[in-house]
């Protein structure tokens, strides 16, 4: 593992102090879990967007009309 230090504003500092106490876990081991979800969550937004913009440019977009008809079928208006 990479040692990392960086300051935190005292109100998170504690808030981080007060769940470890609650769950019993390290306050190393929350941060950990934090980042982790974070970047997994901001990986598969980032990739879901490169993939739409793939099938952008390779022309796989829905016509207006066929958007238009997809509402239709939903119940719902376009306009």
């Amino acid at each position: 593992m990479s040692p990392m230090s960086f300051p935190i504003p005292d109100d998170m500092a504690e808030s981080l102090s007060r769940l470890a106490r609650d769950t019993g876990h390290s306050e190393s081991f929350l941060v950990l879990q934090a980042m982790r979800e974070y970047l997994q969550r901001e990986s598969w937004q980032i990739e879901e967007i490169k993939d739409s913009l793939r099938e952008l440019k390779a022309g796989n977009v829905a016509s207006a009309e066929e958007v238009s008809a997809l509402w239709k079928k939903w119940g719902n208006s376009a306009n």
